[in-house]
């Protein structure tokens, strides 16, 4: 059948992003042909679909409507009607993707979750329950889990459509802890889809290309690259990983951060960057090298973050929240030692399966420090932890794992 994937972004290294590009591989390998529908489309899906800027939660209507909703606080009254008009709208470019692709079904990614446009996801709401259209929404993190989602005017509209309770539409959610949640709050059910990689394909090594990243950033060969592989924004508590190199000691470890900061100011990286120089931490700013994909930027070399990871000697994955913990698994994938923070999502979905990392719990201990310095000292003690977690990860979070969870929803008649 012809699977459609509609959401605001489909473009770049976002979650959301990521674990459609994967549900996608699952559905083809079932023989399905799969076309895209977004405000954003990464180049090659533009080829397979539609985009359309009216969709996309950076869309100024969207904007707008958002902050009228969450910021000024605005009644429903005078609210919704301008939400209901622009619903009218994105019905426009919505039907004609689902009228040129003949899709027969639909996923829709976040779209029902986070109320970043909240036109859209009326207008899908009321396009699936007119043309009794079957589909998954894949729901990567609701408005009730955001704080700032939840002093608003509009509650009722929220829960009529955030997400919405439609006979033809499934659910999904990416962890037990929001799959209870939903139950509770709204009487959905909802199968959980964790984030997942092929770990049937070995990961890559260092290539002709990457074999140059330790230099580019800075490193020398006696160094330690301490990999931080996240948004740098404050719930990912980056301040701990600088703690743990300050308790660490030795100047041999260099703390690497590979994303680019920015998604919610500058602020954090500015004060991190103040914190690490006060705690005499070597810490490497990496974002302008590193990007979604590796290319050639004039003369100079754009790194890829899966160049950085075979590069790396330990990770450094101190979140106090995540929706699940992409690059956690990541982690897992490319078999290298990590320091985990015990968040709510991986004391409940991913510690208890039995991975082998060193666990925080809000803070670094000296018995936390001295098994990195060991690792780090003789890399060879993190082996038997890393095969380990690599084996699990196969048994909980690979590709097959995902086919199985959707195989109810994909397998053709």
């Amino acid at each position: 059948m012809n699977i459609g994937v509609i959401s605001t972004r489909l473009a770049g290294t976002d979650g959301v992003s990521l674990e459609s590009a994967k549900i996608v591989a699952i559905a083809e390998q079932f023989g399905h042909k799969v076309f895209y529908c977004a405000g954003e489309l990464d180049p090659e899906l533009k080829k397979r679909g539609l985009e359309d800027g009216r969709l996309h939660f950076e869309d100024e209507v969207a904007k707008e409507l958002h902050d009228r909703a969450f910021v000024e606080k605005e009644t429903a009254v005078t609210l919704l009607p301008d939400i209901e008009k622009r619903a009218a709208e994105l019905k426009r470019p919505l039907r004609q993707f689902l009228t040129e692709y003949q899709i027969e079904y639909v996923i829709i990614q976040n779209a029902f979750a986070i109320p970043m446009q909240l036109p859209l996801a009326q207008a899908l709401t009321e396009l699936m329950a007119e043309l009794k259209l079957p589909g998954l929404a894949h729901n990567h993190d609701f408005y009730w889990e955001r704080p700032r989602f939840l002093d608003s005017q509009i509650e009722p509209f929220l829960d009529q459509f955030f997400p919405p309770n439609l006979p033809s539409l499934s659910h999904a959610t990416i962890n037990s802890l929001a799959q209870t949640a939903l139950k509770e709050r709204r009487g959905l059910d909802s199968i959980v889809i964790p984030n997942v990689f092929d770990f049937h394909t070995p990961p890559p090594g260092i290539d002709n290309f990457n074999a140059d990243f330790r230099q580019a950033i800075g490193l020398a060969g006696e160094d330690w690259l301490i990999l931080q592989p996240t948004r740098v924004i404050p719930r990912k508590g980056i301040e701990l990983s600088i703690e743990l190199l300050h308790q660490l000691g030795d100047s041999r470890a260099k703390l690497v951060i590979t994303h680019k900061a920015g998604d919610e100011g500058m602020d954090y990286l500015h004060e991190l960057q103040a914190l690490a120089e006060a705690k005499n931490v070597a810490l490497i700013y990496a974002g302008e090298a590193v990007d979604d994909q590796r290319r050639m930027a004039g003369n100079q070399k754009i790194y890829s973050l899966w160049d950085a990871y075979p590069h790396a000697d330990l990770v450094t994955y101190p979140s106090f929240i995540e929706g699940f913990g992409n690059a956690l698994i990541e982690t897992v994938y490319f078999k290298l030692p990590a320091v985990v923070n015990r968040y709510p999502v991986y004391a409940a979905d991913i510690g208890p399966l039995g991975f082998q990392f060193a666990e925080i719990d809000g803070e670094i201990t000296l018995e936390t420090v001295e098994t990195v310095r060991g690792w780090l000292e003789r890399p060879e003690t993190a082996v038997a932890a890393t095969t380990h977690n690599y084996e699990f990860g196969q048994q909980h979070f690979s590709y097959q794992t995902l086919a199985a969870l959707l195989a109810p929803l994909f397998k053709q008649s």
